[in-house]
């Protein structure tokens, strides 16, 4: 158990950012699944924007690698180019 005050809070607060990682990117990860299942161009379209704004809140804070965040989203602009 922890024996200083600081460490104490340090536990607190490291709990609830993995809280809030996990769930962001839980969040991310069932929005690239339905960006994926889309078949209609122009409904990707609209929602390619918001799906890559998603990821790279997710690199931004260290949750993925920021090079995992580029390969989905290349991997993304290849699914509304095929379309």
């Amino acid at each position: 158990m922890a024996n200083h005050k600081s460490a104490l809070k340090r536990i607190r607060s490291n709990e609830a950012k993995r809280l809030r990682n996990r769930y962001q990117h839980k969040t991310a990860r069932n929005a690239m699944k339905r960006f994926q299942e889309l078949t209609d161009k122009k409904e990707a379209e609209t929602m390619f924007p918001t799906v890559v704004s998603m990821i790279d809140k997710l690199a931004k804070k260290n949750v993925i690698h920021a090079n995992k965040a580029s390969n989905l989203k290349s991997n993304m602009a290849k699914h509304v180019a095929a379309l």
